[in-house]
């Protein structure tokens, strides 16, 4: 059985966020072709990793948005 071996990259918050968001749009996208459904896993799993690892980060995120939703609405 082979074994996989993982790699460890940091990012900053800022990057995290920007890759998150380009791969959700790649992941929820119809017109996006992988060559290879390897290709689509990893994408997924990365999307994944990403906000799995950095849990307040996102936390806050939805936080501050629905604190923007609920100001458009009036409701603060």
């Amino acid at each position: 059985m082979a074994t996989t071996r993982t790699v460890s990259i940091e990012l900053s918050e800022d990057e995290v966020l920007v890759l998150f968001e380009w791969l959700h749009r790649i992941n929820g996208s119809r017109d996006t072709a992988f060559e290879d459904q390897a290709e689509q896993r990893a994408a997924w799993d990365l999307e994944a990793a990403l906000e799995s690892a950095s849990p307040a980060l996102f936390e806050r995120l939805r936080g501050q948005a629905a604190c923007g939703t609920r100001a458009r609405q009036g409701l603060q």
